[in-house]
């Protein structure tokens, strides 16, 4: 037993099964959410942009893994504020196997970046729940990853804590990037929860601004 398992010990945060986290039980009774265009939220295959949605700043698609309920939200909470990195391996796991069967969502030359924090939450915090989750996804695909390309250049209020009219304004030019990217190359942001999806746009946009011609968006739950 490592210390880990001392302080955080394996059990499933939707039925108490001792030995994981998120018990593939649990995982297997969530819901898979419905795929809708990111624009006008209307169903649409893979979570793709429909032709007359499309915005030349705008996200070409969004695809959400599991519907945001109890056994997934607790894992995820459990993530951020308890510092324990071993449920993001779980996780990671988990959306793998989810991902090799939604192969056409996404380009297979694709670069993930995943949304970032602030320094000083970060550090306060230790790490990036996205970071880690999406570093290990990114690994087992075999797309390549860039933790470094943007960055949180300012603290606004958690978007957690705000009116969802309020998201948009609160997340406005907190992100830029660290160099030019390759224009060419498609970017899939990544992040662990989508609710309104202010935060993914605001990063979208100063992609696309850069000249990014393709940018896609996974998240583990909506």
């Amino acid at each position: 037993m490592n210390i880990i398992d001392i302080f955080f010990p394996r059990k499933c945060f939707g039925c108490g099964l001792n030995g994981y986290y998120l018990c593939p039980e649990c995982v297997r009774k969530i819901r898979p959410p419905i795929l809708t265009c990111p624009i006008c939220n209307s169903i649409s295959p893979y979570g793709v942009t429909h032709i007359r949605c499309r915005d030349p700043l705008g996200l070409d698609g969004r695809l959400s893994l599991w519907r945001y309920s109890k056994g997934i939200r607790k894992a995820i909470t459990g993530m951020k504020y308890k510092f324990a990195l071993e449920i993001a391996k779980e996780l990671a796991e988990y959306a793998v196997k989810e991902l090799r069967k939604k192969k056409l969502a996404f380009p297979k030359n694709s670069v993930l970046v995943p949304i970032p924090l602030y320094w000083h939450r970060q550090n306060w915090r230790g790490f990036n729940q996205s970071e880690e989750i999406g570093k290990l996804i990114a690994e087992k695909i075999g797309w390549d990853f860039d933790k470094d390309l943007l960055v949180r250049k300012a603290s606004k209020k958690p978007q957690a804590s705000l009116k969802i009219e309020e998201r948009k304004t609160n997340i406005e030019g907190v992100f830029s990037l660290t160099r030019r990217p390759d224009n060419n190359m498609p970017i899939i942001l990544f992040d662990d929860v989508w609710t309104t999806g202010s935060t993914v746009r605001e990063a979208t946009r100063v992609l696309k601004e850069a000249g990014v011609k393709r940018v896609n968006c996974l998240t583990l739950t909506s």
